[in-house]
């Protein structure tokens, strides 16, 4: 299975960047994992923000294949603990799921045709985080799973 995290723009905090690559590197270990950055929209401050989910749905709905399972992550979407999440993986790999693809939106969120075109909407809380920390949060919970899975200690730890 491929996991495909994919982002609006590039990682602004040092911190962040930093715990993203260590998880990423982690997980290595369990499924191959990608990072996709979708660049972010010229001259975005001079646009509606209806146009700007516009703009980048077009641009999240012209990199998928017709074979990815998309994985929106947003506030309204599906809650799980991480057991849970670690068993959704768990069916996804039996099932022989080749790509899941992680979405996060931009700063304004998705528009309606992403939100058509995805499998799942998950949400990683019940807060809310902005665009780039959920980033982190996203890699360390696919982590936490396969560690669930392969009964390590790093979600008792």
């Amino acid at each position: 299975m491929i996991i495909d995290c994919c982002y609006i723009g590039k990682t602004k905090a040092d911190y962040l960047t930093t715990g993203i690559n260590l998880y990423e590197k982690r997980l290595g270990h369990y499924l191959r994992i990608s990072t996709t950055i979708l660049p972010d929209l010229k001259n975005a401050k001079n646009l509606a923000i209806s146009e700007i989910k516009k703009r980048e749905a077009k641009i999240i709905l012209n990199r998928l294949n017709p074979g990815d399972y998309l994985v929106v992550l947003d506030e309204k979407g599906k809650h799980c603990t991480s057991e849970k999440f670690a068993g959704w993986f768990q069916n996804k790999m039996n099932r022989g799921t080749a790509k899941i693809v992680f979405q996060v939106g931009g700063a304004y969120g998705f528009d309606e045709s992403v939100y058509q075109r995805a499998n799942e909407k998950l949400a990683l809380s019940s807060m809310t985080f902005s665009h780039q920390m959920i980033r982190l949060l996203l890699v360390e919970q696919i982590y936490r799973a396969m560690t669930i899975l392969k009964n390590e200690p790093y979600h008792n730890t």
